[in-house]
């Protein structure tokens, strides 16, 4: 399995805002396409303001085609608009479970 790793920094005040824009209908969508979501978070000490979600995919090759195919969607090209202006900082990392990992 590999594992990516988004952490998305909003502009201070807009993180509810910008989880009700997620949580109307882009969330379904994108775990439609995506097809794994291990988890979405919120910091709560450290980094305020700060969204981590996990989504886990057969190969590179699965995220690639996946991700090619969410942002192919009209619906998902409208909530960006709205919601990249919020967007302070996105960082990204593919991460590769360990042999020892739980998830595999």
């Amino acid at each position: 399995m590999l594992i990516e790793e988004r952490i998305y920094t909003i502009a201070t005040g807009k993180l509810p805002t910008y989880l009700a824009l997620y949580t109307n209908g882009p969330l379904d969508l994108q775990t439609r396409i995506l097809g794994n979501l291990l988890g979405y978070f919120t910091s709560e000490i450290g980094q305020l303001s700060t969204l981590v979600h996990l989504w886990g995919y057969t190969s590179f090759e699965d995220r690639i085609s996946r991700r090619e195919a969410l942002a192919a969607e009209p619906e998902w090209q409208k909530y960006l608009s709205a919601v990249t202006p919020m967007i302070m900082k996105m960082e990204n990392r593919l991460l590769v479970p360990t042999a020892f990992s739980p998830i595999r």
